[in-house]
């Protein structure tokens, strides 16, 4: 079993900062793309940003140069930073993970979500 869980989420003004955390833990070979999510009240689900094993990133247009996703591998963590919040970022973000397990079995895995609330 394997478990992700995010952590950073809260309340900050239009211009501030955020930090995201998402660790994995359980029964984890190795992990190979991470992705951020994020689902605002009413609005489908989108993807914020991608990180593989070999460090490639990709971001969405409304994130891109104001986000910056990351991750430790050691620690099977992954970050996103969060500047110049707007408060169009107001949403759950969810932490989502293809990791392979210790069977070598790849499984798609995600986090329960944190709230980030951008006031203007």
């Amino acid at each position: 079993q394997v478990h992700l869980v995010e952590s950073g989420g809260g309340l900050v003004q239009a211009g501030g900062s955020l930090r995201l955390s998402c660790v994995a833990s359980g029964n984890i070979f190795s992990i190979n793309v991470m992705s951020w999510y994020r689902q605002a009240p009413g609005k489908q689900r989108e993807r914020v940003a991608t990180i593989t094993s070999d460090g490639s990133t990709n971001y969405g247009d409304s994130v891109k140069g104001r986000f910056t996703i990351s991750r430790d591998n050691a620690k099977n963590t992954g970050y996103l930073q969060m500047d110049s919040l707007k408060p169009e970022d107001t949403a759950v973000y969810y932490c989502n993970a293809v990791i392979q397990t210790s069977s070598h079995m790849e499984y798609n895995y995600w986090g329960q979500g944190t709230q980030v609330t951008v006031s203007s």
